[in-house]
């Protein structure tokens, strides 16, 4: 068998060990280490990986501001954020139909501007919105739904830890990522409103409010949430203005959540231990991840799958715009299947090179730089997408009366909302480089 083929053969033998309940990081691990094996035909190659990749992986220095960003969320929980960014968007919008569903939404994008993550995003605000929407007469399956589409706001509005890998697979600015996603992270959040003004309308049994607020409590919760305006000012606008690094500013983020947290009393010793604990916790299963996907695509590049897979797209003949949308289409299906990390591990290798040799009538960088910010909403579609969205899965652990059913049914309705603004943004890609 050829080495080409051998490479195409990983595929299904991935996927099998995923469907298999495999851990994805320890999958790709195994493919890469058998498919080398088989590929040189010998051990020499492979151990001679395993004694230098993870060296030379983790070596990075970029890879340091992941546990950095890990801890900022910890900090920001324990701070009383997530709380307080709720009580506000509530005061303004609770009394309009379908308003305390849009509070939660803009409580989700304010706590994803300081934590980075779409399922800390998620589990977090669950904890302190959903049993207020189920108070106020919000139906179970709109409510989980709604929690769902707002926590994948975590990943796409910065800081982002998926940016932060995609930027060092491609080899782009980190800070240049961030900006990007900032606009597409804002229609991100009008769009889920406005999906649930349409649903509160096509459903309005499905929905309670409170009574209006008077503008001096309104005005009142607004000072509750400076702490977030602050720590997102400070380490994205320090980013981008060169003040420090990426990484520089990912510690100050984490040191500021801290200092927040300690200041509103919520932070003591044993609290500091379990956010470390968590924080090394959840890097040490990202990086696991990380060093997976370098065994595997270190396997394909071997295999000559990568460059054999662009240069078959090239002599097609095929549209620019037609390959974009064939990869966005891909991730759509693979993200019913497979967690947004390891996607972005596993297929960026893969496609980069294909879409770096397009012409889109922008420059390498930009071109990078929309893909990225393309490839980071359709993963977070396959965040709620039935049957494996990763987000549905842990909202309705935390509300084990509404069945899933339910959940699937109202989440399609947020679901059209990205599959929109993928289109929007395919089409104006000046959206997303207007900033840049």
């Amino acid at each position: 068998m050829s080495d080409l083929a051998l490479g195409y053969l990983s595929f299904p033998v991935l996927l099998l060990l995923i469907f298999l309940r495999a851990p994805i990081g320890l999958a790709m691990l195994l493919c890469g280490i058998g498919g080398l094996w088989l590929a040189t035909g010998g051990t020499i190659v492979f151990m001679a990986r395993l004694k230098s990749e993870v060296y030379t992986t983790f070596s990075n220095y970029n890879l340091s501001i992941i546990p950095m960003f890990l801890l900022m969320g910890q900090f920001a929980t324990l701070s009383g954020m997530s709380q307080s960014l709720f009580r506000a968007a509530q005061s303004w919008l609770g009394h309009r139909k379908g308003g305390m569903a849009m509070a939660a939404v803009g409580a989700c994008a304010g706590f994803g501007a300081i934590c980075g993550s779409s399922l800390a995003t998620a589990a977090t605000m669950s904890r302190v919105a959903l049993p207020e929407l189920r108070y106020y007469g919000y139906s179970g399956g709109f409510s989980t739904a709604t929690l769902a589409a707002g926590g994948t706001l975590g990943i796409l509005i910065p800081p982002s830890v998926i940016l932060v890998i995609y930027a060092i697979l491609t080899e782009q600015n980190i800070a240049k990522l961030f900006v990007a996603a900032f606009v597409p992270g804002l229609l991100a959040a009008l769009g889920y409103m406005l999906t649930i003004a349409i649903y509160v309308r096509i459903y309005p049994n499905q929905a309670g409010k409170q009574e209006r607020l008077p503008y001096a409590a309104r005005f009142r919760s607004l000072f509750a949430v400076w702490p977030v305006l602050l720590v997102f000012a400070l380490v994205v606008g320090g980013i981008y203005n060169g003040w420090f690094t990426p990484t520089e500013g990912a510690a100050v983020g984490a040191m500021g959540t801290g200092l927040i947290a300690l200041l509103s009393g919520s932070l003591n010793w044993t609290v500091f231990r379990d956010s470390i604990f968590e924080t090394a916790t959840g890097t040490g299963m990202i990086f696991f991840i990380v060093l997976g996907a370098g065994f595997y695509n270190g396997f394909l590049a071997l295999t000559q799958v990568p460059q054999e897979l662009s240069s078959w797209v090239t002599d097609q003949g095929f549209s620019p715009w037609l390959v974009m949308i064939m990869i966005l289409a891909f991730y759509l299906i693979l993200g019913c299947l497979m967690d947004s990390l390891s996607m972005i591990l596993l297929t960026i290798p893969i496609f980069w090179p294909v879409v770096s040799t397009l012409d889109f009538g922008m420059t390498t960088e930009e071109v990078a730089i929309w893909f990225g910010i393309l490839v980071l909403i359709v993963v977070e579609v396959g965040l709620i997408t039935p049957p494996v969205g990763m987000n549905l899965f842990i909202i309705n652990s935390m509300d084990k009366d509404t069945p899933m059913t339910a959940t699937y049914k109202a989440v399609l309705f947020f679901v059209g909302s990205d599959i929109l603004r993928v289109v929007i943004l395919l089409m104006f890609p000046i959206i997303t480089l207007v900033f840049i």
